[in-house]
């Protein structure tokens, strides 16, 4: 199996520094959601915080007890997410890993599941939407580890531009349609956004 990471740093300035991963999402934390998705698919899951954001203990288990979550710091500070890259590479405990932000409610195991498939013949796996990549849900192997690290020393922050340096598998919207459209790549960076997922959720719950 897999290694999964939460990216959980950032200042989060519009939500007044609060920790976005226990923003609640139709009576959920995203936080919970996304451990019970992630367990599906990886037996080591890995919480990467700023060193000041990084939420609750330094270990524990999920609610089925079947896999241990670890919480890690950057070792490069304040470096954006391609620091938080850094570490979950350095500290997984597998080949592979996969990526996704603290504030994305709405990913599935099976999509992740998806992305994770095709890095046999690729370093990276990036969703790209008419918004762009969406690097931080993404698959990743170990060969991006020294590309990651040479860039953090050169102060080279962007994690889109590091994709010149690997191997990148892009997928498609015609492939993200398959498992849930750009909903899945959805995150609640304001409280706007949050008030947005809030109603989706509600409104789904209805239509079921």
């Amino acid at each position: 199996m897999p290694s999964a990471a939460i990216l959980a740093g950032g200042r989060a300035t519009r939500f007044g520094g609060r920790d976005k991963s226990t923003l609640v999402v139709d009576g959920r934390s995203i936080l919970s959601r996304q451990i019970e998705e992630l367990s599906r698919i990886a037996d080591d899951i890995i919480i990467v915080g700023d060193g000041t954001t990084t939420p609750g203990t330094t270990e524990r288990r999920t609610p089925s007890g079947d896999v241990i979550v670890r919480m890690v710091h950057d070792r490069v500070r304040d470096s954006g997410p391609l620091a938080g890259l850094d570490a979950a590479l350095a500290a997984a405990r597998h080949d592979v890993l996969v990526v996704v932000a603290c504030d994305m409610p709405f990913v599935t195991a099976a999509f992740l599941a998806h992305l994770l498939s095709l890095t046999v013949d690729a370093d990276a796996v990036v969703p790209r939407t008419e918004d762009g990549y969406h690097p931080l849900c993404a698959a990743y192997t170990r060969a991006c580890r020294p590309v990651v690290a040479e860039r953090l020393a050169r102060g080279r922050l962007s994690v889109v531009e590091m994709f010149d340096d690997v191997r990148v598998r892009v997928v498609p919207m015609s492939e993200i349609n398959t498992f849930g459209g750009s909903r899945l790549l959805a995150n609640v960076n304001t409280p706007a956004a949050l008030k947005i997922a809030e109603e989706t959720s509600a409104l789904r719950s209805h239509e079921a």
